[in-house]
């Protein structure tokens, strides 16, 4: 057993959304087989009882525990289930250095440890374990149900297949050419900051309102990270952005590699009007078996599946009835 870092974590509540009165909250740690130290928040039912299901969230990409994936925990804690949202390696208040950073090999295996966490909790049933990701961790999601059998049911929400848009960028409009170039730079990067005390961001989100002249999809992220609805200060996206350096992670990278071992139920849920629901479709069409679920919600763009938007188009009622249909006794 690896031993844990000692986190910092903050006690006080300062998510982007309100505290239910309906389950109690405690922040937890757990190591992944790295050796890095995970921070969650443990959503539990007031009404708790023994043997459980759970569920383990994370997601969007660049984001943290206090934004989307803690509603999404909290919200289906309030449904009974034991839910934990968790930072990934090197972001938020979890462990790893360098900070702000991304890898899909570690980042599946932060799924797989939270699994290994909660599995252990002597009020969850560990054959009744299903995850959540949202958006870029839609992807990751995935990966992990495809490698992790004790995850029974997956949901990826607003899904990014982040390996396509690393190597082929939005609409796959980019070209082997241009990912050569971008790999250029990146390598006189690394070579420049090797010495170096700092690391070079991307920067996260433009400012709100986003200029008129970007794409719609450009001015909604915008509208969610950097305004009240959804900055959080640790989150990557609402500040500075992610290492450039890591840019080059998922260009040469797959989800998915082989579908044929993602065996177990997965509901993938879209907005009509997501610029990403391309990518979410076209996995869609990899999955194989009958317990594999696309929903196309109408009129929802990609933010709007992070909190809901104005008109509250996170479809709650079918994420809940679809983990209760397969989180269930297998011999039944």
């Amino acid at each position: 057993m690896f031993k844990k870092e000692a986190l910092k974590l903050t006690q006080e509540w300062d998510k982007t959304f309100d505290k239910s009165d309906l389950v109690d909250h405690e922040k937890v740690t757990f190591v992944n087989h790295f050796g890095i130290t995970l921070a969650a928040d443990l959503y539990t039912p007031k009404s708790k009882e023994d043997k459980m299901k759970a569920l383990v969230v994370c997601g969007p990409f660049g984001a943290v525990k206090e934004q989307a994936s803690g509603l999404y925990a909290q919200t289906m804690a309030e449904r009974g289930f034991v839910t934990m949202a968790f930072d990934p390696s090197f972001t938020g208040e979890s462990g790893g250095n360098a900070r702000d950073v991304y890898s899909l090999d570690i980042n599946t295996e932060d799924f797989q440890a939270a699994i290994d966490f909660i599995s252990q909790l002597n009020f969850v049933d560990k054959e009744k374990i299903g995850i959540i990701g949202i958006c870029g961790w839609g992807c990751i999601a995935l990966n992990a149900a495809a490698n992790d059998p004790r995850i029974k049911a997956t949901a990826a929400i607003t899904m990014y297949d982040m390996p396509r848009v690393g190597a082929w960028g939005y609409f796959d409009e980019g070209s082997a050419d241009a990912r050569y170039e971008t790999k250029k730079t990146i390598a006189a990067l690394r070579t420049k900051e090797y010495l170096s005390d700092t690391l070079e961001k991307a920067g996260g989100c433009l400012e709100y309102p986003a200029p008129d002249d970007v794409p719609d999809f450009v001015k909604q992220y915008s509208a969610y990270y950097k305004t009240k609805r959804g900055y959080h200060p640790r989150s990557v996206n609402s500040n500075a952005g992610w290492v450039l350096q890591s840019t080059t992670g998922w260009m040469n990278n797959a989800i998915l590699t082989h579908p044929e071992d993602l065996r177990n139920a997965v509901l993938i849920v879209h907005g009509e009007k997501a610029h990403s629901r391309y990518m979410g479709e076209d996995t869609f069409k990899k999955l194989q078996g009958d317990n594999k679920e696309l929903l196309i919600v109408e009129n929802a763009t990609h933010t709007d599946l992070y909190d809901g938007g104005e008109h509250h188009y996170i479809p709650f009622d079918k994420i809940n009835a679809f983990f209760n249909q397969y989180l269930v006794d297998e011999k039944k």
